[in-house]
């Protein structure tokens, strides 16, 4: 059976994630782990991803999947893959800054003041209508988990990263997994991906930028599907 390690969204922790977890589980995975990043260091995309590489599987065959913020972690280690890595998932991510223009003003991400932001403005650009009470709690709590230093750092990484030269040297199967009303990324950014990596499809969903936590059940079906197809020879 094949595995499933996941990278998380901005928050870098696994609350988030717990459903999504779980409903992979059900949908045909072995192991199934989300890896967490190091709530109270503000390391830059190059440290994460030696994090990240650290905490794969050594022998087991596994399905990589970058949520959001960890999609150019993702990108680089599928890029120069560990060798039981089978295939890679995007979801609703990017190779470069998802708003290129706001790049410059990357250093004024120090002064953000990431714990002020109301859970409301949050819910509304990252959930949308498919928003709970439950889910805004979660991501409230994600947040809070979080050094404002740390999440400071990320949002600036992000804006400044560009592993779009990293995109044609992946050669194992791709599924990105597209939001269709995500109101954080340019719409231009998964359409980068399927058009510069060699072996890949999209997948288009109803719902906001966090498709994960909302369309749980239909991305943890499509992901198995995915992982299924590739144990079946189905995709070269």
């Amino acid at each position: 059976m094949t595995d499933l390690y996941i990278l998380p969204g901005l928050d870098g922790t696994t609350r988030m994630l717990d459903s999504f977890v779980s409903a992979a589980r059900t949908a045909g995975f072995g192991n199934v782990d989300a890896v967490g990043y190091p709530p109270d260091r503000p390391l830059g995309y190059a440290e994460l991803e030696a994090f990240a590489r650290a905490a794969l599987p050594r022998q087991a065959r596994f399905v990589l999947l970058g949520e959001s913020f960890s999609g150019p972690i993702a990108i680089s280690i599928a890029a120069d893959p560990p060798p039981n890595l089978i295939g890679l998932v995007l979801s609703t991510t990017f190779a470069r800054a998802p708003v290129p223009l706001l790049a410059p003003f990357a250093p004024l991400t120090r002064f953000a003041p990431t714990r002020a932001l109301p859970t409301a403005v949050l819910s509304a650009m990252l959930l949308g209508r498919w928003s709970t009470p439950e889910l805004r709690r979660t991501l409230r709590a994600a947040l809070d988990d979080v050094a404002p230093a740390v999440q400071r750092a990320r949002a600036a990484a992000a804006m400044r990263i560009d592993m779009s030269d990293r995109l044609a040297r992946i050669a194992v199967p791709t599924l990105s997994l597209k939001a269709n009303h995500d109101r954080l990324l340019r719409p231009g950014a998964g359409r980068q991906l399927i058009a510069d990596i060699p072996n890949a499809r999209q997948i288009a969903l109803d719902g906001p930028h966090l498709l994960l936590q909302t369309r749980t059940d239909c991305c943890a079906e499509a992901v198995a599907r995915f992982a299924q197809s590739i144990d079946a020879g189905s995709i070269p």
